[in-house]
C-alpha cells in the first residue's frame, strides 16, 4: 500500500477565487471526487439523507446501492483487497452503522483499506437517546485505525482527507468518519487541499540499515531458512520484489491464509500455505527452520499452533510495518519495522553482497523439504456416500477457470478447501476473511471485486451456511449488472462445526444441520432462491454434470449465476493441527480416529 507523506490528491489551485461554499453534503461528495473515488456502497437513511441527496446528482461516483449495510462493508473489502484502492462504504445512523461493524472489524483484522462514512443525528440531540442515535464513534473505536466525529460543515474536507490518509498509509484499515445532520445541511467555504493535523501519526516506511544488513547475515549462515511470507506483501505491492528476493536467495517460501498469491503457487520454491490446515511441508519447514524470514506476517495463532513450541531452533526476522506485531507473539532476533516492498528491496541487495563473502548452502535442507513433498502431497478422497466431492469441485473451479480470476471465499471448510485446491499465481485474486473469520463475506466481497474487476470472471465460494447471511445481495448484483458466480459448496451442515464436533466432541453433531442439501426437504431451495433474485441457477449432483456447470456459468454473463452443488457432509479438511497443539502434531489425514485431545 502506499506510502507517500503527502498522499491525498490535490485539486487545482485558483488563488484568484474565493473558496465555494458547499453545504456538508456537497463537501463529503467533493471530497471523495478530489480523493479519486469512484465506486461506493451504501444504504440510505434519516441521517445521511443529506448526502444522498446530493450524490444523486454525481456524475463521477457510481453508487451501488445494497440491501444489508453489512454487505456494503464487505463489499468495499473486495473492492479494496482485489483492486489495492480504497473501499467506501455508507450507512445512516444508528442501526445502520452497527450494522457495519462487522466489516469494519473484519478490515481491521485484515488489514483492508476502508473507509466508512455515517450519518449522525444532529449535534444538538447527541447524548439524549435520540431516534437511531448510536455512539458510533465509541463503538469502532477498537476496530478502526481512527474514528472521526464531525459537527461542522468546515471540518468535513480534513476529516475525509485524514481518513484516507490514515486508511491507505502504514498498515492499511478502516477510518470512520461520523458526520452529524446538521453538519451536512449546514455550509461552509470548501477548502481543498484542507490542513491535515495527524500529531503522533508517522509511519515509517524505510527500515534501518544495519538491521537490514544483520538480516542477510543471518541468511547466508542458515542452514535451513524459510520464507514466511504474509499478508503485508500483498498490501504492500511487493510480489515481483518477492520473487525477486527467492529467485536470488533460493531459500523455500510458505504463504500465509492471507498471502495466498503473493507468490506464484507454480514456482518451485513455493511450499504452499502453513497453519492449522496448510500443506505438511509447509508446516513442517517452519517447525524445522533455523531461521525464519517473516515478511508482513504476525505469528497467528492459527499458523504457530501453540506459540512456545512452534519453531524451536529458528531465529526470527521480523519484518513488519506495524511495529506493534514485532515481538508480539514470538521475539524478534532482528526487528525490522518498515515497509514490506522497501525492505524486501534492500534485503535483495543486502543479500547479494553478503553472499560474495559467505555462499550459502540449503541443498541439505531441499532434501529433507523434497521428501515431505513426496511423502505428503496435497490431495484427498473421494467420498463413499455417493454425494460430490467439494475439493474435486473447488479444483475443477480453478482449472477451468484459471489465475486471472478472483476468488472470494466464505469461511469455513470451503475456505480452506479453496486455499488449497485453487492456484494462485497474482496478487489480489485470492479474498476471504482471514483474522475475523466473518461467515458471509464472501459473496458481497466478490461483488465488490466486480466493480473494482469488471473485466476479470469472479467466483464467491460459499458453504450453504454463510450464503444464507447475505444472500441478499443477490438482488443488487441482478439490478446493478454484476454478474459474478457464486459456487454454493453445500454440505447441508456447518461443515467445520460439524467437522471439530466429529473429532473433539465424540461425533454429538449440536445444532449443525442445516436441512438445506440432503434428504427430502431443502430448507431454502438454492435454485428456486437464486432464480427468485434473478440469476441464472444450477443445482449439480452427479460428477458428470460438474465441469458442463462451471463452463455454463464462464459462458453466462449478462446475470450471476448460482451454482447449488450436492456435496458429502463427511468430507474433511485435512492436513490439520488441532488448536492449542505443536505443529508438529500436524495429521496429514484421517486414517483412523485421533488421539489428539483439544486443549
Amino acid at each position: 500500500m502506499s506510502t507517500d507523506s503527502t498522499p491525498v490528491p490535490t485539486a487545482k489551485a485558483h488563488a484568484s477565487k474565493a473558496p465555494e461554499v458547499l453545504t456538508g453534503s456537497g463537501a463529503i461528495l467533493r471530497s471523495l471526487e478530489h480523493l479519486g473515488v469512484t465506486d461506493v456502497f451504501g444504504l440510505p437513511g434519516g441521517a445521511i439523507m443529506p448526502f444522498y441527496d446530493e450524490l444523486m446528482a454525481s456524475t463521477t461516483i457510481r453508487h451501488i446501492l445494497v440491501r444489508h449495510e453489512q454487505g456494503a462493508g464487505h463489499a468495499a473489502e473486495g473492492y479494496a483487497s482485489s483492486s489495492g484502492k480504497i473501499g467506501v462504504a455508507i450507512a445512516t445512523s444508528g442501526p445502520g452503522a452497527t450494522n457495519l461493524v462487522t466489516a469494519i472489524a473484519d478490515a481491521y483484522m485484515d488489514s483492508v483499506p476502508l473507509l466508512a462514512i455515517t450519518g449522525q443525528v444532529f449535534s444538538t440531540s447527541m447524548g439524549t437517546d435520540a431516534f437511531q442515535e448510536i455512539d458510533i464513534v465509541g463503538i469502532t473505536m477498537p476496530i478502526t485505525k481512527h474514528s472521526i466525529l464531525v459537527t461542522k460543515p468546515e471540518d468535513v474536507p480534513a476529516a475525509l482527507a485524514s481518513a484516507y490518509q490514515i486508511a491507505t498509509t502504514g498498515r492499511p484499515g478502516p477510518v470512520l468518519v461520523d458526520i452529524t445532520k446538521d453538519a451536512q445541511q449546514n455550509s461552509a467555504p470548501f477548502i481543498w487541499p484542507p490542513k491535515i493535523d495527524l500529531p503522533g501519526y508517522r509511519p515509517v516506511v524505510k527500515a534501518h540499515g544495519k538491521q537490514v544488513l544483520a538480516a542477510a547475515q543471518l541468511l547466508v549462515e542458515a542452514e535451513r531458512p524459510v520464507f514466511y511470507v504474509g499478508g503485508g506483501v500483498i498490501r504492500s505491492g511487493a510480489s515481483q520484489e518477492l520473487l525477486e528476493l527467492a529467485t536470488k536467495v533460493g531459500a523455500p517460501i510458505v504463504t500465509t491464509l492471507m498471502a495466498r498469491g503473493a507468490f506464484p503457487d507454480s514456482n518451485e520454491l513455493n511450499l504452499g500455505m502453513p497453519g492449522m490446515h496448510g500443506a505438511v511441508p509447509a508446516v513442517l519447514s517452519l517447525q524445522e527452520s533455523d531461521l525464519i524470514i517473516s515478511l508482513g506476517a504476525r505469528f497467528d495463532d492459527r499458523v504457530t499452533g501453540k506459540p512456545s513450541e512452534f519453531a524451536p531452533l529458528a531465529k526470527v526476522v521480523h519484518v513488519d510495518i506495524d511495529p506493534a506485531e514485532i515481538g508480539k507473539i514470538r521475539a524478534a532476533d532482528v526487528p525490522i519495522v518498515g515497509d514490506a516492498k522497501d525492505v524486501i528491496i534492500d534485503l535483495t541487495a543486502a543479500f547479494a553482497d553478503a553472499a560474495k563473502k559467505t555462499k550459502p548452502d540449503y541443498s541439505a535442507w531441499w532434501v529433507r523439504l523434497n521428501s515431505l513433498r513426496k511423502q505428503y502431497p496435497l490431495g484427498y478422497t473421494m467420498p463413499d456416500d455417493g454425494l460430490l466431492s467439494p475439493q474435486q469441485i473447488i479444483q475443477r473451479i480453478g482449472e477451468l477457470t484459471g489465475p486471472e480470476a478472483v476468488y472470494a471465499a466464505g469461511v469455513g471448510q470451503h475456505q480452506m478447501w479453496a486455499a488449497q485446491f485453487i492456484k494462485y499465481e497474482r496478487p489480489n485474486s485470492w479474498l476471504n476473511s482471514g483474522g475475523a473469520g466473518t461467515m458471509g463475506y464472501g459473496l458481497p466481497a466478490a461483488m465488490g471485486a466486480k466493480v473494482a474487476n469488471p473485466d476479470r470472471v469472479v467466483w464467491a465460494i460459499d458453504g450453504d451456511g454463510c450464503f444464507q447471511m447475505t444472500n441478499q445481495e443477490l438482488a443488487t448484483c441482478t439490478i446493478n449488472d454484476i454478474p459474478i458466480k457464486v459456487a454454493i459448496i453445500n454440505n447441508s451442515s456447518l461443515g467445520m462445526v460439524r467437522q471439530w464436533q466429529t473429532l473433539f466432541y465424540d461425533g454429538r453433531h449440536s445444532f449443525t444441520d442445516l436441512n438445506t442439501g440432503h434428504g427430502t426437504r431443502m430448507i431454502p431451495d438454492f435454485v428456486k432462491l437464486g432464480e427468485a433474485y434473478g440469476c441464472l441457477a444450477i443445482r449439480v449432483t452427479k460428477p458428470e454434470e460438474v465441469d458442463a456447470a462451471i463452463k455454463l456459468a464462464l459462458e453466462t454473463n449478462d446475470r450471476p449465476v448460482v451454482i447449488d452443488f450436492i456435496v458429502s457432509r463427511d468430507a474433511m479438511v485435512w492436513p490439520m493441527v488441532p488448536q492449542g497443539l505443536s505443529n508438529s502434531s500436524v495429521q496429514y489425514a484421517r486414517d483412523h480416529a485421533p488421539e489428539w485431545e483439544e486443549e
